[in-house]
């Protein structure tokens, strides 16, 4: 094979990759602007829950403990570096391990972990973190949901962990936390370009009945549907 078509050829690859990221970039800033609606089950909405983001992870926030769950029976205090028990909300997110554990912010990222996260070659993770109270903003949003919604929600949240024979989530011990009030935990499936952990939690509020957008791979996605 000579030099021209082995030139060729590297062309044409290139070519396919580059359009394969052009049509990815125009996907996932159109795709977000089609609405999914809000399913409304004529139910008092009594549960408040939150949308958080840190400017990479979307975070799905609810009430630590009412009589529909205790997040803190799974999640215990315990595994938190301040152990402090006067919590009221919890966030949780699911995503790629590498992500999680090694890349906080955007600046941090490597191209080993984004390679690796994109195409199923790692594991993936639950964040739980644990707050006092949350205040709405630009990076917090809150909606009120029914009861019923609420079960859903937390039925797909559970779902996402990974369990122990005895149905207990799985602690992921690492001094890579984001700050006193947080842990990791096993999760199932695999982090893509397509399946997020925005995309994640952009499913986790269609569960609940909630708006969303129909497919995102990021913050924005979701956060545009609740401005």
């Amino acid at each position: 094979m000579n030099v021209k078509i082995v030139f060729f050829y590297f062309l044409k690859v290139l070519g396919i990759i580059l359009g394969i990221i052009v049509v990815y970039a125009l996907l996932g800033y159109l795709l977000p602007f089609i609405e999914v609606s809000a399913k409304e089950d004529g139910e008092k909405k009594e549960i408040p829950i939150y949308i958080y983001t840190n400017g990479v992870h979307t975070d799905i926030v609810m009430p630590v403990k009412n009589d529909l769950q205790d997040w803190s029976a799974k999640i215990p205090f315990a595994n938190t570096k301040s152990k402090k028990t006067d919590y009221q909300y919890i966030g949780i997110g699911w995503g790629d391990k590498g992500f999680y554990l090694d890349t906080p912010t955007w600046a941090d990222l490597k191209f080993s972990t984004a390679f690796n996260a994109a195409f199923w070659l790692s594991d993936s993770a639950m964040h739980c973190s644990y707050y006092r109270k949350m205040t709405v903003a630009d990076d917090c949003k809150m909606m009120m949901i029914s009861r019923n919604q609420y079960k859903d929600l937390v039925k797909f949240v559970d779902d996402k962990f990974d369990k122990d024979a005895d149905g207990n989530y799985i602690l992921i011990p690492t001094d890579a936390v984001y700050s006193d009030n947080d842990a990791f935990y096993d999760a199932k499936g695999k982090y893509s370009f397509l399946n997020t952990c925005n995309t994640w939690a952009n499913d986790a509020l269609k569960s609940a009945g909630q708006k969303a957008a129909l497919w995102t791979p990021s913050d924005y996605g979701i956060f545009l549907h609740y401005k």
